[in-house]
């Protein structure tokens, strides 16, 4: 734990040092961004790089935050100056990087957008109230419109209710600024006296900040949106409507708190990819800043202490060791748990509660590297599921190489959506734009691109079978056995054509024998796929949890692995003849 003072900026260079010297553990994301700030230190007011580290502006938001009081747990029992908001030094680095940074011309902050993404009881919900309660009376925002936006009204209260108590806790916030405190928000309606920060007086403006579950009305312009556990929005809306509001603001803010969570698909687990490549300097944005606090070693590092320290900044101040432990342990006991544990303490994300595969595993075996022209000449096997016609369609390839003596298996894929599924999904329409899935015209699957697009690939690549699924495929199956000399293998899923595939699958995933491209949308549609078992548990098969959690390309690709499996030794191959394709 890094001593705290009142020395701010000594207090965020302490722990920057901490970080950087490895006194403090601390994951990948961590790191790099610590990294990222001590190197636009060095680099601030250069050509191609028009910001400033304003300290004045730095240290402001940190002294307003600490003259509020705490409002709940055992700090809000105390008395006098006792029971005041204390940052930690991680925390001061968060909020100096946020209203620090400037443009030395205009004064504007340069970050617009914030992906903060801690485990639970580590603050969040504090600090972004300390935010709220800046962005509406302190920013210099004339009419300012601040919202804390949820998928629920008891989240969106998360935020807003301390808020809400730390200014009427605080009379003199609330004289200086004219805070007015309703039941469902706050208002700042009066003259104030306390000065903006270009000098002048603060003025009657109609500013207010209030909870909203779902859009704000219409009108709304937005200078600060805070969306809370971001990871359960299970599209883009809230996201959109604030980002799209706040356009006529001089420097708006849109925070967004969370842990980790399931839905891979989610806006969260996005906004996640695009704050890490950032920081990796694979792309630029300038505008977007994060941290996020997790382990580099999901499968381990939850089990030992510095796991315990890299994901949780602020153990032994608002979460207590003994707790976290406590919440190991459970994780050890039950595999239910162990999710729970991993996403919420630990800021790993885990597919649903049912999940067949483990997703680390999965997304271990990415290799964005790997392009399937690299395998041109080869034999594939190929899996079709062709699902409704207005839905997701999956053809995937299965290639074979040994590597070192073993049997290893690459997948490829292409996946098809109409045109009407993409408008309706907001990761479907991302997934097009990126070129992971291929959008169909109008309202039905155009299966003649599809059996072209394998035409094409049986002249490229040695496919001598497709492996299909009869309730959809078996049309265009048949096609391209008449017409191309593809044969036609039907598989039905049943637990007696995909329970031995499926655990040895599984287990060559583990292996590090399983390779994919990283394809986003197959990684979904895996993370979809629950194992549905029979009643003694010994034979399973592919089913997905609800509607709208697809699998068609997990299928596919299994169907292909069917195809193309070639058991390790003698008891494998007797396992595996045990279960005939049917």
């Amino acid at each position: 734990m890094i001593p705290i003072s009142d020395d701010h900026l000594a207090d965020i260079h302490a722990y920057c040092d901490a970080v950087t010297s490895g006194e403090r553990p601390a994951c990948k994301w961590e790191r790099l961004a610590v990294q990222r700030f001590l190197n636009d230190l060095e680099r601030q007011n250069t050509d191609g790089f028009p910001y400033v580290f304003d300290e004045t502006r730095a240290c402001k938001i940190i002294d307003f935050g600490q003259l509020f009081p705490h409002v709940k747990g055992k700090w809000a029992r105390a008395s006098g100056k006792a029971n005041r908001i204390r940052f930690e030094a991680w925390q001061k680095f968060g909020l100096a990087n946020i209203f620090g940074w400037v443009h030395p011309d205009t004064g504007l902050r340069r970050f617009r957008i914030v992906y903060d993404c801690e485990p639970r009881k580590n603050g969040k919900s504090i600090k972004a109230a300390v935010i709220a309660n800046y962005m509406l009376a302190q920013d210099g925002e004339y009419g300012a419109e601040v919202y804390c936006g949820a998928t629920s009204e008891k989240q969106a209260w998360e935020v807003f209710r301390p808020a809400k108590k730390m200014a009427e806790k605080q009379p003199s916030f609330r004289r200086a600024y004219g805070i007015t405190s309703h039941a469902k928000r706050l208002e700042a309606d009066q003259v104030g006296t306390k000065p903006r920060e270009d000098g002048s007086k603060r003025f009657p403006d109609g500013s207010r900040f209030e909870p909203v579950i779902g859009k704000p009305g219409d009108g709304a312009s937005p200078s600060c949106a805070i969306l809370d556990e971001v990871h359960e929005h299970p599209d883009d809306t809230l996201y959109d409507t604030m980002l799209t509001g706040m356009g006529a603001r001089d420097q708006p803010l849109l925070l967004m708190i969370t842990t980790a969570g399931s839905n891979i698909a989610g806006p969260c687990y996005a906004q996640q990819k695009e704050l890490e490549a950032v920081l990796q300097g694979s792309i630029v944005n300038e505008e977007l800043f994060g941290v996020i606090y997790t382990v580099d070693d999901p499968e381990n590092e939850w089990r030992t202490e510095e796991g315990l320290i890299k994901a949780n900044p602020n153990m032994g101040i608002s979460v207590s060791r003994e707790f976290l432990e406590a919440r190991v342990r459970d994780a050890e006991q039950s595999p239910r748990k162990r999710s729970i544990v991993l996403t919420k303490h630990f800021n790993v994300w885990v597919t649903g509660k049912n999940a067949w595969l483990n997703m680390l595993d999965w997304n271990r075996q990415a290799d964005p590297a790997l392009h399937v022209s690299q395998f041109e000449g080869e034999a594939a096997k190929l899996g079709i599921d062709l699902s409704e016609t207005d839905d997701l369609t999956a053809a995937v390839k299965c290639f074979t190489r040994v590597v070192d003596g073993e049997q290893h298996y690459y997948f490829f894929g292409r996946y098809y959506a109409t045109e009407a599924k993409v408008q309706d999904h907001d990761h479907y329409d991302e997934w097009v734009q990126s070129g992971h899935l291929i959008q169909c015209d109008g309202e039905t699957i155009d299966y003649d691109d599809v059996e072209d697009h394998i035409i094409q690939d049986a002249e490229q690549f040695d496919i001598e079978q497709s492996f299909y699924d009869p309730h959809g495929a078996a049309h265009l199956a048949q096609r391209l056995d008449k017409h191309h000399g593809i044969e036609a293998v039907k598989v039905g899923q049943t637990y007696t054509n995909f329970s031995a595939p499926m655990r040895d699958f599984e287990r060559l995933l583990k292996a590090g024998r399983i390779h994919h491209d990283g394809n986003p949308c197959l990684s979904w549609m895996f993370s979809n796929v629950v194992a549905k078992e029979t009643e003694d548990g010994k034979m399973l098969r592919p089913v997905k949890e609800n509607r709208d959690s697809k699998i068609d390309g997990a299928v596919a690709a299994l169907m292909a692995f069917i195809a193309a499996h070639e058991p390790d030794d003698e008891d494998d191959i007797d396992d595996f003849l045990k279960d005939p394709i049917l």
